[in-house]
């Protein structure tokens, strides 16, 4: 009797969870059902399969969204928010939690409680100090605000991760005349990878569909990233939706392939998260 209740909830189990994966997945499957359509036939019926593979929205979405240098504006801008997002909040966390200076929980404190405020709060003073000082249409200044956004959860991710970490690893590699930096990058940070791994996905889905801060800072077309030229096959009357399918796809596709490489550490980090 109790080997059938251990099977039932088993099953049950796996029966709730492919649902559950299937509600997930759904919109990811219309977009990409839709993305092999003409535009006429994703009006007439948005939930049907495609007649034929049509690739002719991925042609012209791939020409029109000029999509190498915006990707390579999306790659710049996440890539380098990335490293420096990673370095900084290391560096602030490994300080935070081996310096017990009222400073020190004085800043952590407040950079945790500015986690909970969203940026449509401060949008409208960000974008007039930035046009203020002439950063519009600038993708340093873009980094700049990712970094300073992100930064916070990153450290607090960091914070835990370290405070689990023996010190006696610390003292020994000092006493064998290892510096800081050294100790930081060459110790501490290889045992962050896990972590790591899972604050860079964590940000590069922030920052890669990112569409707020860049449509209020970025103006030329040759400094837009992928989603705000997605934006730009949505008119006011009419709107193509094979393009606009085709381009949210090819938008994504750099970020599947990042989460694929990254699987195992990010299940690794969550669940040393979890266990500490």
């Amino acid at each position: 009797m109790t080997k059938g209740i251990r099977i039932l909830k088993k099953i049950c189990f796996y029966v709730v969870f492919i649902a559950l994966l299937c509600v997930f997945m759904y919109p990811f499957f219309l977009v990409l059902i839709n993305s092999f359509k003409t535009n006429k036939e994703v009006i007439l019926d948005a939930l049907s399969l495609p007649s034929s593979i049509n690739i002719e929205g991925y042609v012209k979405a791939f020409v029109r969204m000029n999509y190498l240098q915006s990707f390579l504006n999306s790659l710049i801008v996440t890539g380098a928010s990335i490293v420096l997002i990673v370095v900084i909040s290391a560096m602030c966390a490994h300080l935070f939690a081996r310096r017990d200076w009222v400073i020190n929980k004085v800043i952590f404190m407040i950079m945790v409680a500015s986690m909970i405020i969203p940026f449509q709060t401060i949008m409208i003073p960000v974008v007039k100090n930035f046009s203020a000082l002439n950063l519009t249409d600038n993708l340093g200044a873009v980094v700049f605000f990712y970094m300073g956004a992100h930064t916070s959860m990153a450290v607090f991710m960091y914070h835990g991760f370290i405070k689990n970490i023996p010190y006696e690893l610390e003292e020994a590699a000092m006493l064998d005349g290892c510096g800081q930096l050294k100790l930081l990058f060459q110790i501490i940070f290889p045992i962050l990878k896990p972590i790591t791994s899972t604050i860079v996905i964590m940000d590069v889905l922030a920052i890669w569909n990112d569409f707020l801060l860049p449509f209020v800072l970025l103006y030329k077309d040759s400094l837009k990233t992928l989603p705000l030229k997605t934006y730009s096959f949505v008119g006011q009357y009419s709107t193509d939706y094979s393009l606009v399918t085709s381009a949210l796809v090819l938008t994504i596709i750099p970020v599947i392939i990042l989460y694929l490489l990254l699987q195992k550490q990010i299940i690794e980090g969550v669940s040393q998260g979890a266990i500490k």
